[in-house]
């Protein structure tokens, strides 16, 4: 049956800005609790806590976290299930890309690799791993939904080692999906290029070249691809799954 988050404790990594923020916004629309990780700026996580605490009179606490150390992911973890009283959906937003040539094999270095992959693989399973147990525990399960990326099914983006990291991330997904149920939800948003702080790195004349292959011609409407998840979270039956909002970026065969 559809699962209803008011009143539902949400955990969003990287949820003080860009995506992030506005994923923090629905669901606290929704009439859900949030707990808004942070990695170095505090100062947004504490002014979008009070702005949602005083528009949708829920609960929001911010929590310092690096997503890519997996002892933080489990103090993340921990620290909002204190604060809230509880977790009942993990948005795992928070991402990690350095720019380069995607041909050029030289354009990352090896700890550059290294930060992907720990932002963007294994700080995803710290950080299902330590909300496992609350999830388990509660009457009604939990979910985890990841926010991925449309590179990670194409071969393409803003670095290589961003592409590999968010294809390998899909496969933990479906993984974890298989193995970690019944009342254990996990599912992916795959969004397009977006009109973020990190988008707009690109250049003027990349992100035109980005628009113009989108079949919608358009980059990705941040509110559209932040619908995703609250449906993905809504729905109790749907699980190992990749939603793709991208405007047509990415339209592949069957």
């Amino acid at each position: 049956m559809p699962y209803d988050l008011k009143s539902r404790n949400v955990l969003i990594t990287g949820g003080s800005r860009g995506l992030g923020a506005v994923i923090t916004r629905l669901f606290a629309s929704e009439g859900a609790n949030i707990a808004i990780n942070y990695v170095s700026a505090r100062a947004p996580a504490d002014s979008l806590a009070a702005d949602i605490s005083k528009e949708y009179g829920v609960k929001a606490i911010v929590v310092q976290a690096d997503c890519g150390n997996l002892a933080d992911c489990a103090r993340c973890v921990q620290e909002a299930v204190e604060g809230l009283g509880g977790i009942d959906v993990l948005v795992g937003n928070a991402g990690w890309t350095q720019f380069g040539t995607f041909a050029d094999l030289d354009a990352l270095t090896e700890e550059e690799w290294d930060k992907c992959w720990a932002v963007n693989v294994k700080g995803q399973h710290a950080l299902l791993r330590a909300a496992l147990p609350t999830f388990n525990a509660n009457p009604d399960g939990g979910a985890f939904i990841m926010t991925s990326s449309v590179a990670g099914v194409s071969q393409g983006g803003s670095s290589m080692a961003y592409a590999i990291t968010k294809a390998a991330q899909l496969h933990l997904m479906k993984c974890l999906a298989s193995t970690q149920g019944p009342k254990v939800r996990v599912n992916a948003v795959l969004p397009g290029l977006l009109m973020t702080e990190w988008g707009l790195k690109y250049s003027p004349e990349m992100i035109k070249s980005i628009e113009d292959r989108a079949a919608l011609k358009m980059a990705t409407d941040l509110v559209d691809c932040a619908n995703a998840f609250i449906m993905l979270a809504k729905n109790s039956s749907m699980t190992g799954q990749k939603i793709q909002v991208d405007a047509g970026l990415v339209i592949s065969s069957p």
